[in-house]
């Protein structure tokens, strides 16, 4: 049995996006959405809970293990199931089509818009530092929003081009951050004026409370490794490329990540960490002086204009997807007859995000909005590799998960483990995200009644 793109049938009825998106255009659609601002904020948020350099160091190492777990899960649903969609293709294989329905409905309503919407607001913000302007951050976001969206309908291989170019200057820029870090501590070394670096202070809480708002942040942080999953119906050669993606994109990930704490952890004492928003531009300041703090504004806009970027380009697919299986309406399914895009998907995602930031118009409240739910979807997704595998057994797999089934058991279990404390922390708000969620079963239901899918010609 040969390699087929979409196991059970479903979605022949419109075709997929044409494939022109090649290795380096996919790997910096997944380092860009990870990439965000997350890698200046968590830190603070960590140092406000944990007292250890080496426990933090550690944490971040692990949570990247755990993503390389995932990002290895996905890596072979894709290269198995090669179509627009990532997660929501793996569910509706795995589990059907109602839970396939509900994450797409709550990603193209919820996660979505909030996090491409969460991470351009941070944009706003610092251009208004930058250029000492002071317009209006929520609507600033929104036109940063739609020219990001204006991007991706006029064309995949521009705005994979324009995703190379981002991603590439902004990890570059935070590479050399790491190296002038790096630097600096060889030196002091050399000095002998290593005392007090790397310092353990007393924790402000115990491991068991700190655990879950600090694996939190830093699993928020490496988000985004399983969105490039959403272009896999458009990647070049997907059986061979996908699965180079997943995996080289997340060690970049996990290096840089890994190595930028260990310099700010060595430079910025914990207390004092605690204290500021975001730990570059001090770190900058320490550096280079007072010109660090404007390179850092730099850098953190040019780094959630790439994740904002990437983050529109991955969203609008889920939805094509959808609505292809005859799941949401039909109009949503409409490519662009002249740029091969899914442009009616990507204009409501533009809609829906400005009205996310209007309404909310706060980075966390926006972040929030999406983190609990992505990891049930992200555990279940998992789960599918398990039941694939026995369902059609004999299906060709281009890419085998190493260490299966350990690898995705890893993963399912660090899924559960942060939705079971993510409700143990806060137990009103996540019921209020489970009820949500649940809403969508009835949903699904009623638009099943109404809008029966067609089936494909025999």
């Amino acid at each position: 049995m040969k390699s087929d793109p979409s196991i059970s049938g479903v979605g022949e009825l419109v075709p997929d996006l044409p494939r022109k998106v090649g290795f380096w255009g996919a790997i910096a659609v997944m380092v860009g959405v990870v990439i965000g601002s997350g890698i200046f904020r968590t830190p603070t948020t960590i140092a406000q809970n944990l007292g250890d350099p080496w426990l933090i160091l550690g944490l971040w190492f692990l949570a990247g293990l755990i993503a390389l777990c995932g990002a290895l899960t996905f890596a072979e649903l894709a290269a198995m199931m090669p179509r627009s969609g990532g997660v929501y293709v793996f569910l509706r294989e795995g589990f059907g089509r109602c839970p396939a329905f509900v994450f797409g409905w709550t990603y193209m309503l919820i996660t979505k818009p909030a996090a491409a919407g969460g991470i351009a607001i941070v944009f706003a913000e610092h251009f208004n530092t930058l250029t000492g302007l002071n317009w209006n951050a929520p609507r600033l976001t929104c036109v940063a929003l739609f020219i990001l969206t204006l991007i991706n309908v006029l064309g995949v291989r521009g705005s994979a081009r324009f995703a190379i170019v981002v991603t590439g200057l902004k990890y570059i820029a935070i590479a050399a951050v790491v190296v002038l870090g790096v630097a600096a501590a060889l030196r002091q070394i050399s000095r002998g004026e290593s005392a007090g670096h790397f310092q353990s202070v007393p924790s402000p809480k115990t491991l068991f409370e700190a655990i879950v708002p600090v694996m939190a942040a830093i699993m928020w942080t490496y988000d985004g490794w399983a969105d490039v999953g959403a272009i896999a119906g458009e990647v070049k050669n997907p059986e061979k490329t996908l699965p180079r993606v997943y995996i080289v994109g997340t060690f970049a990930v996990i290096a840089l990540y890994v190595l930028a704490n260990a310099v700010y952890l060595w430079h910025i004492p914990l207390p004092e960490m605690a204290k500021t928003e975001t730990v570059a531009p001090l770190l900058l300041q320490m550096l280079v002086g007072p010109i660090g703090a404007a390179a850092v504004t730099v850098i953190i806009i040019v780094s959630t204009l790439g994740s904002s970027h990437a983050s529109v380009m991955t969203g609008a697919r889920v939805t094509f997807a959808q609505a292809r299986d005859g799941l949401l309406f039909r109009f949503l399914a409409r490519i662009h007859p002249r740029f091969e895009t899914p442009a009616v998907a990507l204009w409501v995602q533009l809609a829906l995000s400005c009205i996310a930031v209007l309404l909310l118009q706060d980075f966390s409240k926006l972040a929030d909005s999406f983190v609990f739910t992505m990891w049930i979807f992200y555990g279940m997704g998992a789960i599918s590799l398990f039941i694939l595998r026995a369902k059609h057994h004999a299906q060709d797999r281009p890419f085998r998960v190493p260490g299966y089934p350990i690898v995705p058991a890893i993963f399912v279990l660090a899924s559960l483990a942060m939705t079971v404390l993510s409700i143990q922390s806060d137990p009103k708000t996540t019921l209020i995200w489970l009820g949500v969620l649940a809403a969508g079963v009835p949903v699904y239901f009623i638009w099943t009644r109404f809008f029966p899918a067609p089936q494909p010609a025999q």
